[in-house]
């Protein structure tokens, strides 16, 4: 298989280490993490590679997103000539703890908590993660969309009143063991440690990206958007997103 692979650089060295293994042709883009910060505009970043996709020349089998709905970024993508595959996946901390059941088990009741990574840590200018971009209901919006309609002082007030958010004393390090830098987990730990808190390890998987690169596409684990379709959101802990065919112009 010829796959494009588009994802957000936080996962570079995980990515990385699953598409030196894999037996397939993969084209690799990443984009920067700080375009979380603005859904919208990340949505408009990936739908013009999906669509330059389409154009290059290049049979590619498929189109696979290393993300999740990271802040409904990807809710309304539309597959173009090849199907668009991605994880069945909040964010990116789904990817981090290779499971759907790892993400609600840690972060279901705390949508907010701040966590990090090796491959946070050192892309853009936080240790840590801003809960701000992630998706709080079911109607799927994000802090930045909510700050756009009813300003950033309402929307403080309406995340609040959506989520469990709580300030814990302690901040998720996600470990993933095939990409662990003992002295980046230090420094990690050290940054932590000056905030005030204490970093508490989860271990980690990479099931769910080297199963993407490889093309092992489990319907219960990954969406498959059939060109002329588009990415919608299903906002619970199972399917988490579904295609649809695209709304009437």
């Amino acid at each position: 298989m010829r796959l494009k692979v588009i994802a957000c650089n936080v996962l570079t060295r995980e990515v990385s280490w699953c598409a030196a293994r894999s037996s397939n042709t993969l084209d690799l883009v990443f984009l920067p993490k700080g375009e979380h910060d603005h859904p919208p505009r990340l949505r408009e970043i990936l739908q013009e590679e999906i669509d330059a996709t389409a154009i290059s020349g290049i049979a590619y089998d498929a189109v696979v997103l290393v993300y999740g709905i990271c802040g409904n970024a990807t809710i309304g993508l539309k597959a173009n000539t090849f199907p668009l595959v991605m994880p069945r996946a909040h964010d990116c901390t789904t990817l981090f703890l290779g499971s759907k059941e790892g993400f609600e088990e840690h972060f279901g009741k705390n949508p907010s908590q701040a966590w990090t990574s090796v491959g946070y840590s050192e892309r853009g200018d936080s240790f840590l993660s801003d809960g701000n971009t992630r998706t709080y209901d079911q109607n799927g919006f994000s802090f930045a969309e909510l700050a756009a309609t009813y300003g950033e002082e309402n929307a403080c007030y309406l995340m609040e009143a959506m989520t469990a958010h709580h300030d814990s004393p302690e901040v998720p390090f996600l470990d993933v063991p095939e990409t662990h830098v003992p002295e980046l987990v230090e420094k990690i730990k050290t940054y932590i440690a000056d905030t005030g808190k204490r970093m508490r390890t989860i271990p980690g998987g990479i099931r769910l990206i080297e199963a993407l690169v490889a093309g092992h596409w489990d319907e219960s684990l990954f969406l498959v958007t059939p060109p002329g379709s588009v990415v919608a959101g299903v906002y619970d802990y199972e399917q988490v997103v579904c295609a649809k065919s695209p709304p009437n112009p």
